[in-house]
């Protein structure tokens, strides 16, 4: 069964970075694009980065380019999103999923929180 534990997530200063982990099992991870999403209170899940099945190309939404990397380490079947520049804007719980034709392929995981707070 597809399972994804998401890690990394914690309280912020305005500024810092964060490293998030995304733990997948049950299905061929190296055949997959991956993505990650997030979810703000009150607000719809949006798609923050997505990142080929090969690592060679990458995409981000406008509200982070520049300041969050995805990777992945296939063997490891990890994918991760190194954030930088955070500001409170960026408080949302993170969730990872395979992406297929712009959408989510499996459930969801219980996702990590990311709170940006002085």
């Amino acid at each position: 069964q597809v399972q994804f534990v998401e890690s990394g997530g914690g309280l912020v200063q305005p500024g810092g970075s964060l490293r998030l982990s995304c733990a997948a099992s049950g299905f061929n991870l190296s055949t997959y694009a991956m993505s990650w999403y997030r979810q703000a209170p009150g607000k719809e899940r949006e798609l923050v980065a997505v990142i080929t099945s090969a690592g060679d190309s990458t995409h981000y939404a406008d509200s982070v380019k520049g300041r969050v990397t995805i990777s992945r380490d296939n063997a490891k079947n990890t994918v991760y999103l190194q954030m930088n520049g955070l500001t409170p804007e960026d408080t949302a719980v993170y969730y990872c999923n395979a992406i297929s034709k712009g959408s989510a392929m499996f459930y969801w995981g219980q996702g990590t929180q990311v709170t940006v707070s002085s």
